[in-house]
């Protein structure tokens, strides 16, 4: 069965990279239809005004069409020879828009210079360049908007490139219109520095086209190199850093491809944590960074660090976690060289005593170093066991009356149930569930239920362990 979730978001993405094709092809159309328009009339009048506008209609006719191949293609899925996807495409679409922007703007320049110098054409007054120019200001004002629009929806670069190289055609066009008027005023009244108007407007064309071409390329550049935009990394950080638990960020990489951001991040996170309580950090961090960068790509990596909170006991079993083995039953005692520490190592069952005790020379050796106040480490080392018990239920009654009758002198001790007494071989195992108020401190819970078990096993020495579970009042009320 499908996940309803995956499935939403897979038809969202085809319903925008539908739009996106959609913006692209309506945009290849209306260039096509202006720059014939242009170049007709430019032909008809003589005015290079004219004609460099057709010539950047060109551009944008050949742009369009680049845009439309790159949104294609550019939405296509990630795949083994392009693991972060197609998008990069459509910074590729973008850089070669820019060439041919730039070719356009010294093919233009060089003519109006030349124009200017004396080999100047009479322009030929006519209706028709004044209705084309008009026409192509409400092209390209209606192909800006829509673009504009699909753009700031599906994030993309290519289309965002074009609604902008369409927005500043508006005002080339009506500088080339001023230019004609000017122009045609000169010729009409014989105002010869009026004639000079219409190669004037040429250049501020190309002028508007270089300066388009050049915030372009610049974007292009940085997307082809991964730049970012200032403050976004810092942004990142800022709310990885804002989840509770994570300690810091120690470094954020980012890239984009096409509308998608990747995310590379290496935070730090409390040592002694469990891997389990990590990975939930983890997921809370990825979703800070998407709630700042929707749909990204988040990868974190997590880095263990010892903060200034960590007991001794914390140091002690950060040393044996870090070697992958489990020590339990840790007791610290204070005496005037220094700490002395006592503890339970878990091994092997089939390690050899000159393995194991090579281990836990090296364990001991790391635990001195890195809590400096310990002087002496004595560790009792015992095997995994390597099959799982059978125990006999046992019923005796007598060892039940015990241990009520040693609970009935704490106080703490609401009441005790769930006995239960097992053998295990030759050992008689009990285990019980003690009732305690709901706010009394664990440090004093500890210390009932050690208190119960020595004063239990002093009066039954038969029993090799006692387990005792304590529980909150209110827990029996449900």
């Amino acid at each position: 069965m499908n996940d309803p979730i995956q499935t939403d978001e897979a038809n969202a993405l085809s319903a925008q990279s539908a739009a996106k094709q959609g913006a692209a092809l309506s945009s290849v159309i209306g260039a096509a239809f202006i720059t014939v328009l242009k170049i007709i009339t430019g032909i008809m009048t003589g005015s290079l005004g004219m004609l460099s506008e057709a010539a950047h209609s060109g551009i944008d006719l050949i742009a369009a069409a680049i845009t439309l191949f790159s949104v294609r293609v550019s939405d296509k899925p990630a795949d083994e020879d392009h693991t972060y996807g197609h998008g990069k495409v459509e910074s590729l679409s973008a850089f070669i828009e820019t060439v041919l922007m730039l070719a356009s703007c010294v093919w233009i320049v060089v003519e109006a210079i030349r124009r200017m110098m004396g080999d100047r054409l009479e322009l030929k007054f006519s209706i028709w360049p004044v209705i084309v120019l008009l026409l192509s200001i409400l092209v390209d004002w209606t192909r800006s908007r829509q673009l504009g629009r699909v753009a700031r929806e599906s994030k993309s670069q290519a289309l965002e490139a074009d609604a902008m190289h369409f927005s500043t055609d508006i005002w080339s066009s009506a500088a080339v219109l001023a230019g004609l008027g000017a122009t045609y005023a000169g010729q009409h009244w014989h105002l010869r520095w009026l004639e000079f108007a219409d190669p004037f407007a040429a250049l501020v064309v190309s002028c508007i086209i270089l300066r388009v071409s050049w915030k372009l390329a610049r974007e292009t550049v940085n997307a082809l190199l991964d730049s970012t935009p200032p403050g976004l990394q810092r942004d990142v950080a800022k709310a990885i850093e804002g989840v509770d638990g994570v300690l810091g960020v120690e470094r954020v990489r980012m890239r984009r491809s096409g509308a998608k951001y990747f995310a590379d991040v290496t935070v730090e996170m409390p040592r002694n944590m469990t891997f389990q309580r990590t990975e939930q950090l983890v997921e809370a961090a990825t979703r800070a960074v998407q709630k700042s960068l929707p749909d990204s790509d988040v990868m974190i990596r997590t880095v263990p660090v010892a903060t200034v909170a960590e007991s001794v006991f914390d140091r002690v079993r950060a040393v044996a976690q870090r070697n992958d083995l489990s020590i339990h039953d840790v007791s610290v005692q204070e005496y005037d060289d220094g700490l002395h520490v006592e503890q339970h190592l878990e091994l092997a069952a089939t390690m050899s005593l000159r393995e194991a005790h090579d281990l836990v020379t090296r364990i001991e050796a790391e635990m001195c170093s890195e809590v400096p106040e310990i002087a002496a480490i004595a560790t009792h080392i015992e095997s995994e066991e390597a099959t799982i018990e059978r125990p006999e239920t046992v019923s005796d009654e007598r060892l039940q009356a015990v241990l009520c009758e040693a609970a009935e002198a704490f106080e703490e001790v609401l009441d005790v149930h769930n006995v239960k007494t097992i053998r295990v071989g030759d050992r008689v195992q009990m285990s019980c569930h003690c009732t305690m108020p709901d706010d009394l401190e664990m440090g004093r819970v500890h210390t009932v239920i050690s208190e119960l078990e020595a004063s239990f096993r002093r009066s039954c020495p038969e029993v090799a362990r006692l387990l005792i579970h304590p529980e909150p009042a209110t827990d029996n009320m449900r």
